[in-house]
């Protein structure tokens, strides 16, 4: 994604593509608000859902087109920050429009999150670069400090409120909410000025094996810059379009509601986990850690902050504490991934022992 970071050349012109699609989804978007408010038929659902897919690879391209000017880590931090967006978005919307309550799509989506950018998406980057380069090597400083900031707040956000007992139940009294959310920026912002102020170097690829070629034009690059936005935008505005087809679909299956956070975490992550995969495919495994452990801290430290002061104002009692299995799995999680990411180095061992918690992970969400 970035000069520095040895990535693969990002083309000199914008794809007619790339702005014809995000184009097309708002359209579509205006359609269903104005004409069709009943709601859009199965065919237009399936359209909208096409155009999804192609708005998510048309955001990847202009965040990539961004990053390989301004350079890594930066261009890694800018689209973890803007996938966070949309996965806030995404919950406060469904937030404003669930009844008052208990509400835990926070942090079913949050958790999913966790488990998709630390299992899925890490464990694919490590078995593609493993099958394709034997061994793959990165800084191993980089990695476990951007793990000791997600276990210290996974732990805080989804497995100590279980055990307080100012108010029963999983969840946190507004005073120890209040400070969680304070903590999981305060580590978020440290970590941060780490990343690109005091030890930068430490989160850039050793090796540039693949020529990154000439950055963008100034006209490529602001064209990057305004349409990335307005993709992530449309990214936004059609999964909430389809968040209640999908909730309906998991009713009607007779699945647990948890698969609805599943979903929202899936569809959000989709530019994250593409831009990582084709980064560890070049062999810039260092990059494709910061883009998905990047992603796990700014969906967790900034998810549950803005989820906390909202549920607050509204007056709704914010579920955190997670269900038994899932904080096995959680712990486990964090262990292996210290196991992996500590010595710097990897072979496909560890990319296939991630995906197996992975699929552990989808298949307790799916039968509890």
């Amino acid at each position: 994604m970035s000069s520095e970071a040895g990535a693969a050349p990002v083309p000199h012109g914008t794809p007619v593509w790339t702005i014809g699609v995000p184009c097309a989804a708002l359209a579509l978007i205006a359609v269903e608000h104005t004409l069709l408010a009943g709601g859009l038929p199965a065919a237009l659902l399936a359209v909208a859902a096409g155009l999804l897919f192609a708005t998510v690879f048309a955001a990847v391209h202009h965040a990539e087109t961004v990053a390989h000017r301004v350079g890594e880590p930066l261009g890694s931090i800018l689209l973890a920050v803007a996938v966070t967006v949309i996965e806030v978005s995404l919950i406060v919307s469904m937030l404003l429009g669930a009844p008052a309550g208990e509400s835990a799509i926070a942090r079913d989506t949050v958790f999913a999150a966790i488990m998709i950018t630390l299992n899925g998406i890490v464990g694919l980057c490590l078995l593609s670069g493993g099958v394709r380069y034997h061994e793959s090597g990165f800084q191993a400083r980089a990695a476990t400090s951007a793990l000791a900031v997600l276990g210290t707040v996974a732990v805080l956000a989804l497995i100590l409120p279980n055990f307080t007992l100012a108010v029963a139940g999983p969840v946190y009294a507004t005073p120890q909410l209040l400070f969680v959310a304070v903590v999981a920026l305060a580590l978020y912002a440290l970590f941060l000025y780490v990343q690109t102020v005091s030890h930068r170097g430490d989160f850039l690829d050793a090796a540039t094996p693949v020529p990154a070629g000439a950055p963008p034009s100034r006209r490529v690059f602001l064209a990057g810059l305004a349409m990335l936005p307005v993709a992530l935008l449309a990214v936004v505005l059609l999964a909430e379009m389809l968040a209640h087809p999908v909730e309906s679909a998991v009713a009607r299956a007779g699945l647990p509601d948890a698969l609805v956070g599943v979903a929202i975490a899936l569809i959000v992550l989709m530019p994250e986990g593409t831009a990582a995969l084709k980064a560890a495919r070049a062999n810039r495994v260092q990059t494709s850690l910061n883009l998905a452990l990047g992603s796990a801290l700014a969906s967790i430290c900034l998810t549950i902050p803005t989820v906390a002061v909202l549920s607050i104002v509204l007056g709704q009692t914010l579920v955190l504490g997670l269900a038994a299995e899932h904080i096995v799995l959680l712990v486990l999680s964090l262990f292996v991934a210290t196991l992996t990411l500590a010595t710097g180095r990897t072979t496909v061992l560890h990319g296939g022992i991630h995906l197996v918690i992975f699929a552990a992970f989808v298949t307790l969400a799916a039968i509890p």
